[in-house]
Order: structure tokens, then sequence, then C-alpha cells
């Protein structure tokens, strides 16, 4: 193996982990904050990639990627934050059992708004000009998309760890965690505040969408499949700790690419195999923990 097939090999790890990285961030933010597993996200992570693709669809124009890249996370925040109104808030302190066959049920309804919405039918959505083409990275030519997604997912990263550790916002939440009626004495809607959390993580999952939209078809079944991979990531990182969920997604991404370059036809199993490795050294993931980030 030579620098350049590294290179590449590198390169394509850290795209897979960026995205599963932008998904499993929204889902380790929920969980972290309102001890809910969402079994929905996959699907709000399709809105965003739909809603991105419609845009495309609509006119072809290459600057509406930057407009659908802006709003498909707010359309997506939109859906989080009814259905945590009408549906979520209601079984916060119930088990968790009944808090999957909810959010389950959402995937449902979700999902077949989609259908209806949308067809079955595949759509695309182009790169805008800005970043089709190669980008000449180590040595080797690289799609600057690939870069582009790699870049979006570290700057989501720095801006959840501004949110979470430097923000008043970012105090209310992690007291929320650890005494929300201490934090409701003081004043603080926690209920809106959950409601805003849930509305956050669901816009994660629309801004993953959109942004790996340009790299996919658009299908009906695309949420399904990556729901499956964004939970493996959060498993091993730990839910409900972002930094966990950024080096699960790297370790599912070298895993991965290593698979794929020297077994490819097992390399799927390769992810399922590092988490059984991870939680049987740790059973709460590499960062997991009771409460907290």
């Amino acid at each position: 193996m030579n620098l350049q097939v590294i290179v590449i090999e590198g390169l394509s790890a850290m795209t897979t982990a960026a995205s599963l990285f932008i998904i499993a961030a929204g889902l380790s933010l929920i969980f972290g904050a309102l001890r809910v597993i969402n079994v929905a996200h996959g699907t709000l992570y399709m809105y965003g990639a739909y809603f991105m693709a419609t845009l495309f669809a609509a006119s072809g124009s290459g600057w509406l990627f930057w407009v659908g890249l802006l709003v498909a996370p707010l359309f997506v925040a939109a859906i989080g934050a009814i259905a945590e109104v009408t549906l979520l808030r209601r079984v916060y302190e119930r088990d968790h059992l009944v808090q999957l066959l909810v959010t389950y049920s959402l995937f449902l309804i979700l999902s077949d708004l989609a259908l209806r919405f949308w067809g079955t039918a595949s759509l695309s959505a182009n790169q805008p000009p800005s970043l089709s083409g190669a980008a000449m990275v180590g040595g080797v030519m690289f799609p600057a998309y690939d870069l582009f997604v790699i870049g979006c997912a570290v700057a989501m990263g720095l801006a959840l760890w501004a949110l979470l550790g430097r923000t008043m916002l970012g105090w209310k939440i992690r007291a929320a965690v650890e005494d929300p009626e201490t934090l409701a004495a003081s004043g603080t809607n926690v209920k809106r505040l959950f409601t805003l959390v849930f509305a956050i993580g669901s816009g994660l999952a629309g801004f993953g969408g959109a942004v790996i939209a340009p790299l996919q078809s658009v299908d009906p079944g695309m949420g399904q499949s990556v729901i499956v991979s964004a939970f493996i990531v959060a498993v091993i990182g730990g839910l409900g700790s972002i930094a966990g969920a950024a080096i699960g997604a790297t370790l599912i991404g070298i895993v991965e690419a290593v698979g794929i370059f020297y077994l490819p036809s097992w390399a799927p199993a390769f992810i399922f195999v590092a988490m059984i490795v991870v939680l049987a050294v740790r059973p709460v993931g590499l960062m997991g923990q009771k409460l907290g980030y």
C-alpha cells in the first residue's frame, strides 16, 4: 500500500466519519438532555435530504444548495419541535420501552407522510458548481465535496462544543440533566428548554440529510439504513456524549474503510464487531457516563 492509497483511504474514512457524526451528534444530544432514544431520528435526516432534493427538482439552480443548507435544518427542527410538544413530552418519565414505542410510531407516521408527499421514486440533488470537481490533498486528487462534508462536521462539532460549554443555554441543558427541579425553581421553563433541545437535535439530523443529499440518491429507505449506523456510533462513543459521537464516528469510518479495502464482502460486519469489542471492554461506551456530556 503506497502513500497515495493511504491518503485516499484515510480521506474516505473521514468522509464516512463526518457524515455519521453529523447524524449521531443530534441523537446523542437528545438522549443526553432528554434521556429519550429517538428512533425517528433517521426519518428526520431523510426529511432534510428530501427538502434539499426538492429544491433542486424545482429549479436546478446551484445557488439554492446554500439556501437549502440553511433552511432544511430549520424545516426539520420545526417538525421535531411539533413532535416533542404533541408526543414526546408526555413520555419523559415513562419507561424506555414506552419511549421507544412512541418514537417508533413517530418514525412510521413521518415515513408514511414522506411517501405521500414524495412517492417512492428516488430523487437527487446536484453538488453546487463551487464544490464540484476535485482538490489536491497530500499529493492526490480528492472530491472537493467530500472535503466540504468533513469541514461541515468539524464546524458543527466546534459549534456544539461552544454551545454546551460556553453559553448559558448549554449550562441550562446540563443543569436540566442533573437537577431539573432546581432549574425550574430558578425560573427556567424546563418544558420549553426540552422542546428547544429536541428541535436542535432534529435540526442537526436535517442538516445531515441536506449535506449528504448530493452524495447519494434520496429515497424512502435512506432513513432506515442510516439510523442503525448512527446508533452504533452513539453507543460506541457513549449515548449522550457529543465528543464520544465524534470518536465513535471516526472509529467506525476507519474500521469500515479497512474492511472495504481488505475484506469487501465482510465490510458491513466490521462495524458490529467494533461495537461488540468496545462494549465488552466498556459497557457505557468510550466516553459514556450516567449523566451529562
